[in-house]
């Protein structure tokens, strides 16, 4: 791959740790050390400041804005209107000041660490300073966010004097000056003030979204505190002067209070908060409830490895990012490329939601997954606007988006990309498929197909004699070719998009047939429509050679130019960065896999001669510049006995930022990459397949590890797949409803452990 790790987090099975403070890595630090609830997130950043690069990061789901320098173009279909993911108050701010000196974070300090631990989601900070009169103190700072009360923020300050008594000055504030990419700020105010201990203020965003933050403190021993104000901001501080060998502790008990709806009082916000804000536990109760919180969730998805602690490691930091990102708190939330860990993607979701991060929850927590999907519903007027403007029928689901809308400015993305619309018809068949939650599909899943539908079979067309329909001038998942003809992705996800309608339109009408009615007279959908794409299913062309059994992945690509992708300098990637735009798309070098993806999303459709050939053609030829890439190259190469390979693949996707392999973590977390580490390890070495009628799984123990254990929710029994050198141990809490394939033996799991003897 031409990759190698960049490793100073300490090995740890249940936190990272960085011990002494690296700080030419100090961004890559303040993603890998970012927290989050799915409500909000806040990226690792030292609240006191540093002297090294910082990006300080306040995120909320859904909170958003749009660029305020975009520019026209009479051009139709060309995105007008780019929005993005807002950087918010910063509610951590602290100023110290100790013996009239500021305390901030330097390569000067002594005894660093900071440490994430996965079992309470606590970060934890830890260094010496010395005052320029020669006092020296530690100062701890500690924060949380509660999982089950997202609104509820907490930040901790110990200060000890190691030697001396220094005097200390705090003040403590919430800030919404902060600087989005360094050049745009949005926030205006709307309240701010401090009563009865409680000091709170109020943003409010261009398009009328709102934030109410407010804090009160709790300090060790009882001091005076005053109010002070910033420019955008409001705060309170206190001094004291600690003797040697003393400390003083100091909690920020927060509450922030998300309002989208515009039409909502500033007011009626304000008493809300505060109210919240007063009847709010204080650090040590709502920190045991994270224990309690955590210690549940990892006895539902924990995956346990004997033998490698670095795998082990790796695998539970994706766990738990997962977990912090998103556990389906509200279906109008989606899964952002960096979810809330950094600004870069700009907080828009991708195709890769439904088809690298669905399968965790679908398979973890199946209500979340559902709820994942809900998004796509709720936007499904944006969808068909989309279409309209891209002179097409349907609906067509942006290529990224935060609301919706599609806010791609490159067109050669934004429109020449099918592939979120036929994820989302996938992710609802494979929602359906592995739940049996066929309501679902009449009440939400219907009609989003019969539109995808709709807008395929319009983006597509037939060649002059009509025997073969494709899809002309688009980009597949492999972004490093553009404007290619029947791309292989393409044109074979359009092919089982059809097929699941044309199943999914049969199976409502006989088992729902109120409801068929229903969604067949909101959509107009016509049986001339249904003869329609059954005939372009029929006509569908995916360029294949049988002597070969290789898939070309677009028309023309054996004629272009190679690359020898080892030949590549470490040091020029990511290629975005180093290469010219254009220099990128003149040759065969593929970005992450196209042919190779269709082939794991319906991997029993495939033969494994079949598959063997694809890997080995393709494989040499990418180059991974896409996090999303080695989880599937992992996955085939297990299956198809390259064991070696499957290995490095896998070490590579599950410690993608924890050892910044693509040396871009600094930017924020690669969360659908994260979740495609899980795949990885269930897919892969588990064996699991989804895509068939039944559920299947296969696993096998891999040379590097001793034994490990997974857990899967499978038509709403529980299960626990446990893997040694000797036997598969699948322990099911109460009777499968339907028959799984263990290996190739057919089989209905009873409530306890079954063996089945390697």
């Amino acid at each position: 791959m031409g990759k190698t790790p960049n490793r100073y987090i300490d090995i740890d099975p249940w936190k990272i740790r960085e011990t002494g403070y690296h700080a030419a890595e100090s961004q890559v630090s303040e993603s890998l050390f970012s927290l989050a609830n799915e409500y909000t997130g806040v990226r690792g950043f030292p609240e006191e400041g540093t002297t090294d690069r910082s990006l300080l990061g306040t995120y909320y789901n859904g909170l958003y804005a749009d660029a305020p320098d975009q520019t026209e173009t009479g051009y139709r279909g060309i995105t007008k209107k780019v929005h993005y993911m807002i950087n918010a108050a910063n509610w951590l701010k602290t100023e110290i000041t100790v013996d009239g000196a500021p305390v901030v974070l330097s390569p000067a300090v002594r005894g660093f660490s900071r440490t994430l631990d996965f079992r309470t989601g606590e970060l934890v900070r830890c260094y010496r300073w010395t005052s320029p009169v020669g006092n020296e103190i530690e100062l701890t700072f500690a924060r949380f966010l509660a999982m089950d009360r997202p609104e509820q923020n907490y930040q901790r300050i110990v200060f000890r004097a190691v030697q001396g008594n220094p005097n200390i000055n705090v003040r403590m504030s919430t800030d919404f000056s902060i600087v989005h990419w360094g050049r745009f700020n949005f926030w205006t105010i709307e309240a701010g003030a401090s009563l009865s201990g409680r000091t709170a203020m109020i943003g409010a965003l261009p398009n009328g979204q709102r934030l109410f933050t407010g804090f009160r403190l709790a300090i060790s021993e009882s001091l005076s505190t005053a109010e002070f104000r910033l420019s955008k901001g409001i705060g309170q501080a206190f001094s004291f002067t600690l003797s040697e060998g003393t400390s003083r502790r100091v909690d920020r008990i927060v509450q922030n209070q998300v309002e989208k709806a515009p039409d909502t009082a500033a007011g009626d916000l304000w008493e809300r908060g505060m109210a919240h804000l007063s009847d709010q536990p204080g650090y040590e109760e709502s920190l045991q409830r994270n224990v309690g919180y955590f210690d549940h969730l990892w006895n539902a998805i924990d995956v346990h490895i004997d033998g490698d602690a670095k795998d082990q490691q790796g695998i539970r930091f994706c766990l738990f990012q997962l977990a912090q990102t998103y556990h389906g708190f509200d279906p109008k939330n989606n899964i952002g490329a960096k979810g809330l860990t950094g600004e870069a993607y700009s907080g828009h979701a991708f195709w890769d939601t439904e088809t690298y991060g669905l399968p965790f929850y679908l398979f973890s927590a199946p209500d979340a997954a559902k709820n994942l999907l809900l998004f796509r519903y709720n936007t499904l007027s944006q969808a068909r606007e989309r279409a309209k403007e891209l002179d097409l029928k349907g609906a067509c689901y942006p290529i990224a988006t935060l609301n919706g809308y599609e806010s791609c400015a490159l067109w050669q993305h934004a429109s020449l990309q099918p592939q979120p619309s036929t994820a989302v018809a996938f992710g609802i068949d494979h929602y359906v498929r592995n739940t049996g939650d066929e309501a679902f599909l009449a009440a939400y899943g219907l009609e989003r197909l019969i539109e995808i539908s709709r807008y395929l079979l319009a983006r597509g067309d037939y060649n002059p004699d009509r025997t073969k329909f494709g899809f002309y001038g688009v980009m597949g998942p492999d972004e490093f070719q553009m404007m290619v003809n029947h791309n292989a992705y393409t044109n074979y996800m359009g092919m089982m998009t059809f097929e699941t309608t044309l199943k999914a339109l049969a199976r409502i009408q006989k088992n729902w047939p109120d409801k068929y009615l229903e969604v067949i007279a909101k959509t107009g959908w016509s049986v001339a429509e249904t003869t329609a794409i059954r005939e372009a299913m029929d006509k569908t062309y995916v360029p294949y050679d049988p002597e070969t059994k290789l898939y070309e992945q677009h028309q023309g690509y054996y004629d272009l130019p190679h690359v020898d992708i080892k030949k590549i300098p470490e040091q020029e990637f990511p290629l975005y960065a180093h290469w010219s735009y254009d220099r990128i798309y003149r040759n065969d070098m593929i970005k992450q896999p196209d042919v190779l993806m269709f082939m794991f999303l319906h991997n029993s459709r495939f033969s494994a001669a079949v598959k063997l050939a694809n890997y080995e053609f393709y494989e040499p030829r990418c180059i991974h510049e896409s996090s999303l890439s080695p989880s599937i190259h992992s996955v085939l190469a297990y299956e198809l006995g390259k064991d070696a390979e499957a290995a490095n693949f896998f070490e590579f996707a599950t410690r993608m930022d924890l050892d910044d392999f693509n040396r871009n973590a600094s930017e924020g977390l690669h969360l659908t990459s994260i979740a495609a580490a899980w795949v990885n390890i269930v897919y892969g070495f588990g064996g699991l397949r989804s895509d068939g009628d039944l559920l299947r799984l296969a696993p096998k123990l891999p040379s590097r590890w001793r034994a490990y254990s997974f857990h899967l929710v499978y038509r709403g029994v529980e299960l626990l797949v446990a893997v040694d050198a000797t036997k598969i141990a699948i322990t099911a809490d109460r009777e499968l409803p339907v028959p799984i394939m263990v290996d190739r033996e057919k089989v209905l799991l009873s409530a306890g452990t079954t063996v089945f003897l390697r």
